[in-house]
């Protein structure tokens, strides 16, 4: 996948479990992968269940799993969970997106307090014609027991992206929200400065208020935010931009709650270098405020980059923790265990060398340094090929995922690596 159009076009067009982790040195040492275990625990065919997940999978306190695809079911792709049964899993498919809908969603779903599943799609909605630029979407699930096999879950547009001025075009990110219910995401486009904005969706008396949090102008606070948001402790929200910044390399940001308004402090902008650029997904926090993330881009050879934003000095100093071989490094947002590891995917690219159809990688900090060790390379056929979407990892150290491509029947896999 190439990125200098999307970069170059960001700014106008469509397109855990935590525990402290004290960072004293960026040495990395390179393992070798040890005795894991990876199976595909479901096939995609590009038929009724899906095709192509694109988006890692999200997981609720009973311990399903839910994601999305971006093409099969009716042709637009779907929302699926896949659910323990026995010693296996049973894939059902919860709603067939339609042409209307936009179609084809990047973007994971998050499990809201009621149950429901709440998603975006980049294109359809109201605004923005003749596509649409993207909307927000609830699911919920059926209101009495349901004795089928597969029960059908009730879609609604709770908000539709209109352009100006509150942006439009949403795409890997999820949404996150918070205990009172709101919703925080992003829009990579348009807005006030067609750059992109962070968004707030408040639930009021059965219907949804947007505001825009922060209308992005492409310059220093950067443009084009393609992933999710986190928070801190303190309701502050952390992201990434794909471009502005230094150089138009992309930033990490900080948004924090200002009187009747919102104020964004850039914390990081890539320089295109060693530090590496384009960081498509978003970032991880550990308990003492590092923050860990990976960029598409630069770094030596150039195909991406591991890196962690420590606490110094009052500020953040930047520590490369690893760099990609191949072809296009990590598109997901990171995940972060209860011992401090840190799990990414790189979609096209490997560790040294490899056969370029993407990994799953544990950065582990011991006595200050940083080892790294693959715990899966997939080769592109039956077992998998580009894993784009972050992964969870269970109590019990099992990683979970998707592939876009590969398989079966060449339509995306999940997957499960156990220690």
């Amino acid at each position: 996948m190439t990125t200098g159009s999307k970069r170059n076009a960001a700014c106008s067009i469509p397109s855990a479990w935590t525990l402290a982790v004290l960072l004293a040195t960026t040495l990395i040492a390179a393992s070798p992968a040890s005795a894991q275990t990876m199976s595909v625990i479901h096939n995609f065919t590009n038929q009724g269940d899906g095709g192509s997940p694109f988006a890692g999978l999200t997981v609720d306190r009973a311990g399903n799993f839910y994601g999305v695809t971006t093409s099969g079911g009716g042709g637009y792709g779907t929302v699926f969970r896949l659910k323990r049964s026995g010693t296996g899993w049973v894939l059902s498919t919860l709603y067939n997106f339609q042409a209307s809908d936009g179609g084809a969603p990047t973007g994971g779903v998050v499990v809201g307090a009621d149950g429901s599943l709440y998603g975006m799609n980049t294109y359809g909605g109201t605004g923005c014609a003749p596509l649409g630029c993207g909307s927000v979407y609830r699911l919920r699930p059926p209101a009495s027991f349901c004795h089928a096999f597969s029960c059908p879950w009730t879609k609604t547009t709770i908000y539709a992206f209109q352009g100006y001025p509150d942006g439009g075009y949403p795409e890997f990110g999820s949404l996150i929200v918070d205990a009172a219910g709101n919703l925080y995401g992003a829009a990579s486009g348009e807005g006030t400065h067609l750059a992109g904005t962070v968004f707030k969706l408040t639930p009021s008396g059965g219907a949804w208020t947007e505001s825009v949090l922060w209308n992005f102008t492409g310059g220093a606070d950067g443009g084009g935010p393609f992933s999710n948001l986190i928070f801190d402790g303190a309701g502050n929200l952390y992201g990434t931009t794909i471009a502005g910044g230094n150089g138009n390399n992309g930033t990490v940001f900080k948004l924090s709650p200002s009187g009747s308004g919102w104020a964004l402090q850039t914390l990081y902008a890539f320089t295109g270098g060693n530090d590496g650029s384009v960081p498509y997904g978003g970032v991880a926090m550990d308990r003492l405020g590092n923050l860990f993330g990976g960029t598409e881009q630069g770094g030596s050879p150039g195909n991406g980059t591991a890196f962690a934003l420590t606490p110094s000095g009052g500020g953040l100093a930047y520590n490369l923790l690893q760099t990609f071989s191949g072809y296009d490094g990590p598109f997901a947002s990171p995940t972060i265990d209860a011992a401090g590891n840190v799990f990414l995917t790189s979609a096209f690219s490997t560790i040294g060398s490899g056969a370029n159809a993407g990994g799953v990688y544990e950065l582990s900090p011991t006595n200050g340094t940083w080892s790294v060790r693959t715990l899966y390379a997939f080769s592109g056929g039956t077992d998998g090929n580009i894993p784009a979407g972050s992964v969870v990892v269970a109590p019990d150290g099992t990683v979970y995922g998707t592939t876009v491509a590969g398989g079966a029947f060449g339509a995306g896999v999940i997957f499960q690596i156990t220690p």
